[in-house]
């Protein structure tokens, strides 16, 4: 059975690089995703988020200079969530696109709003990186 999947997306007046560069750094995950947690740290070389579930961990891709930033969310039921992300070139600016994809059991209304939540998170960082001092 396939999957489906939105991509949302957003223009960022930034280079890619800086974008890339802002959110490949789990630090910054609850400046623009903060529904996912409140704060990150690092314990043994591995990323840990405060969720109000309580603690997930967050595992990026390796640096790479295309763009990927998929990650890997182990939820705190273990539960593994797999998130499609990119920052493509656009000009002087880029585009981030994030894929969001519809679990196993997802009733159309939970794929909705967590689509529109990731189109708010989306908004926050094009927000944040709108300012200079990001």
């Amino acid at each position: 059975m396939s999957t489906e999947s939105r991509h949302l997306s957003v223009h960022i007046d930034r280079p890619v690089a800086e974008v890339y560069a802002f959110v490949s750094d789990p630090r910054n995950l609850p400046r623009w995703a903060p529904g996912l947690g409140s704060s990150v740290t690092r314990e043994d070389g591995e990323w840990f988020v405060d969720t109000p579930e309580g603690r997930a961990r967050v595992t990026f891709a390796p640096s790479n200079e295309y763009g990927v930033l998929d990650h890997e969310v182990v939820t705190p039921s273990g539960e593994t969530v797999y998130v499609p992300l990119r920052a493509i070139a656009d000009g002087d600016g880029c585009e981030v696109i994030f894929t969001v994809r519809r679990s196993p059991g997802m009733t159309e209304a939970e794929f909705d709003r967590d689509a529109g939540l990731v189109s708010a998170d989306l908004a926050l960082l094009k927000k944040i990186l709108a300012t200079p001092s990001a």
